[in-house]
C-alpha cells in the first residue's frame, strides 16, 4: 500500500478525542488490547484514556512517517464484528469519528473501511457530512415541530440547547392550544388537570382514561423537570448530555407533541351571572 501522509496533530486529537471519549468511547483494556493487535508500543497507559490514545498514535506515526498504521489502527476499532448486538453503537459512534475523519480526508463506511474523500475545510463541512443527529431523527420520524424549534442546534450537532430549545417548543404548543400564559409544572397542570381541563387526550370518562391523563401530564411535567429547569439553570459547561440522550429526549418530545396535536380542546365552563 502506498504511505499515506501523516495527520496533522489537531487532526489526530480530534480522532483521539472522540475513541477515547469518557463514556461513550473505548475503555481503557480496549484500547490496550487493540494497540497490541496492530503492534503499536503503548507508552503511557497510565493517563487518561485520549491523551494514551494520542502519545501512542503520534509516536507510531512519526517513527512510520506515515500514517497508515494510524489508520489500520482506527478501522480496526470500528471493525463491525465488534458490535455484533449493538448496531446503533456502532452507527453513532462512526458517524462522530467521521466528523473528525472528515478534516484529514478519510470516511468511514458501513462496513467499517476507510475511504478518502475530499478533505473538510470548515467545520459546517464536518458536520454536514456526519449529519447524525439530524439524519437519526429523521429516520424516526420525529414530529416536524422538535426540528422547526432547534433547528440550527441540530444542524451544529449541539445538544444542549436542542434539548433546551425542544423542551421549550412543548411550553409554547400548550400555551397555543389553550390560550394560557404561565410555564413548567403549573402550566401543565392547568392545562391537563381533571377537575378543569383544557386538553384532553382521551375521553375522560372512565378511571383508566383519567389515569391516563394524568399519567401524561406527570410525563410532561417530568420532562420538565429532569431537563428543562435543569437546563435552564445550570451552567452549560456543568450540563452534559450525550448524543443517545439526546436522540432519546427529542424523541420523547415527539411523541408528546403527538399527543398533544391529537387532545382535544375542553370547552371552558360557561359563568351564569
Amino acid at each position: 500500500m502506498a504511505a499515506i501522509s501523516k495527520l496533522r496533530e489537531t487532526h489526530l486529537k480530534a480522532i483521539c478525542d472522540i475513541l477515547g471519549d469518557t463514556s461513550e468511547g473505548l475503555t481503557g483494556s480496549q484500547i490496550g488490547m487493540l494497540l497490541q493487535r496492530c503492534a503499536i508500543d503503548d507508552p503511557s497507559p497510565g493517563i487518561t484514556k485520549r491523551d494514551r490514545l494520542f502519545d501512542a498514535l503520534r509516536a507510531k506515526q512519526e517513527r512510520d512517517g506515515c500514517a497508515n498504521n494510524v489508520l489500520a489502527f482506527v478501522q480496526t476499532a470500528l471493525d463491525p464484528a465488534r458490535f455484533v448486538g449493538n448496531s446503533a453503537g456502532f452507527v453513532a459512534f462512526r458517524d462522530r469519528l467521521n466528523e473528525a475523519l472528515a478534516f484529514a480526508g478519510f470516511q468511514l463506511g458501513e462496513d467499517g473501511r476507510l475511504r478518502a474523500v475530499t478533505q473538510a475545510q470548515t467545520l459546517d463541512e464536518a458536520q454536514q457530512r456526519a449529519g447524525r443527529l439530524r439524519a437519526e431523527l429523521a429516520r424516526r420520524q420525529v414530529h416536524h415541530d422538535v426540528l422547526q424549534f432547534c433547528r440550527a442546534e441540530l444542524l451544529q450537532n449541539n445538544y444542549f440547547p436542542a434539548v433546551f430549545e425542544a423542551t421549550k417548543s412543548v411550553a409554547e404548543k400548550i400555551r397555543q392550544r389553550t390560550g394560557l400564559t404561565g410555564d413548567g409544572s403549573d402550566l401543565v397542570d392547568r392545562a391537563f388537570g381533571l377537575n378543569a381541563p383544557l386538553l384532553a387526550i382521551n375521553r375522560l370518562q372512565t378511571e383508566t382514561e383519567q389515569t391516563e391523563q394524568k399519567g401524561f401530564a406527570n410525563l410532561v411535567k417530568g420532562m420538565f423537570g429532569t431537563f428543562r429547569n435543569v437546563t435552564a439553570h445550570a451552567p452549560k459547561i456543568t450540563w452534559s448530555i450525550g448524543e443517545q440522550d439526546a436522540l432519546d429526549l427529542l424523541s420523547l418530545v415527539s411523541y408528546i407533541h403527538r399527543r398533544i396535536d391529537a387532545a382535544a380542546n375542553v370547552p371552558r365552563p360557561t359563568v351564569t351571572p
